[in-house]
């Protein structure tokens, strides 16, 4: 019948589509939930390297590790399903402006979870980082040539626009080296420090031009990060003592720090809600750049900050921690969708 909306049996009596995973039909966990992964791997790779340098027990880093891999894998499974049963919604968040190059947090995050599980099992993580390199590659292309297109409206302009190139270049650079690949990953961080430099002054441009909405302050977390992580990448690409340019990185992300922290009053207008994790990419790969620095054998103002910084990061990454699972308790921490 013209007009009629559904399937039909045999009979004409309307039938449901059929939908996998129909258990978890109305959860919709949208791609900023991977932020979380970005946050717990990067302050079990912390860990990892304090324990090298004696400061700490190796198992600390182990199980923050293991529960980033775990959040990925969950995560993973729930934003899968609800492509599976929801796309017209993901494909509406894809196309806004503002908010779709938050979906490329889910190759950056796999990434940054098979770097974790690599000790562990070799082989499962290899199969992680390749699809996490294709799939932020090609997210990167795909992003970029949508902004070449032009015809952006000036309020899209947010720090959201640093994760395909950027974020995605920094943390495939880490990956490769992580297996054995630094001339590959040269290539990546190449891609993403220029692509930084480029957006950098866009960015701010617009930041200094036009206040961020409440809504959307928590996006600066993203402006937090590029320095800090290209200064974590440029020393998982190189050997030998630290040079010049890993100490100007990281005297950069200094100041983004700082600058933060005489920020803070204006950033909690926002309420807390799980985009706080956007934070926690900067927050945790500051401490871990100082100690790298260290770990490769750079005395002064690196070596002097590194234990106070990695302790700041705890921190603030427990407290978002304990916030988020309060909401889970709660049971406001997945959106639902509206039947």
């Amino acid at each position: 019948m013209a007009g009629s909306s559904g399937n039909r049996d045999q009979a004409g009596r309307a039938t449901r589509p059929w939908r996998p995973f129909a258990w978890i039909p109305r959860t919709r966990v949208p791609a900023t939930f991977f932020g979380m992964v970005l946050g717990l791997c990067g302050l079990g790779n912390g860990w990892r390297t304090a324990a090298r340098l004696g400061l700490s027990p190796a198992w600390i880093g182990e199980v923050l590790s293991f529960l980033g891999i775990a959040v990925w894998g969950a995560w993973l499974a729930l934003y899968a399903a609800r492509w599976l049963n929801d796309r017209d919604t993901v494909l509406v968040e894809m196309r806004d402006p503002t908010s779709s190059f938050f979906a490329s947090l889910a190759p950056v995050a796999t990434m940054i979870a098979s770097v974790g599980l690599a000790p562990h099992w070799p082989g499962a993580a290899w199969i992680m980082a390749l699809a996490g390199l294709v799939g932020a590659t090609l997210f990167a292309v795909w992003g970029v040539g949508g902004l070449w297109r032009g015809d952006r409206a000036f309020e899209a302009t947010t720090p959201i626009l640093y994760m395909p190139t950027v974020g995605g270049g920094f943390v495939a650079a880490i990956t490769c080296a992580a297996f054995g690949m630094k001339e590959l990953g040269l290539l990546y961080f190449g891609a993403g420090l220029l692509s930084w430099l480029t957006l950098e002054s866009v960015v701010i441009h617009r930041l200094i031009l036009q206040t961020l909405p409440v809504a959307l302050r928590a996006s600066l977390g993203l402006h937090l990060a590029p320095p800090a992580v290209a200064c974590v990448a440029y020393l998982a690409v190189t050997d030998g003592p630290p040079d010049r340019l890993a100490q100007i990185l990281f005297g950069y992300a200094l100041l983004h720090a700082l600058v933060m922290v005489r920020l803070v009053p204006w950033l909690r207008q926002q309420p807390f809600s799980p985009a706080a994790w956007a934070y926690t990419f900067g927050v945790s790969a500051l401490p871990l750049a100082a100690l790298r620095l260290t770990e490769r054998g750079l005395d002064g103002p690196s070596a002097a900050l590194a234990v106070p910084l990695f302790a700041a990061a705890n921190l603030i990454i427990g407290w978002i921690a304990i916030r988020t699972f309060g909401l889970l308790l709660r049971g406001k921490l997945l959106p639902i969708r509206s039947p």
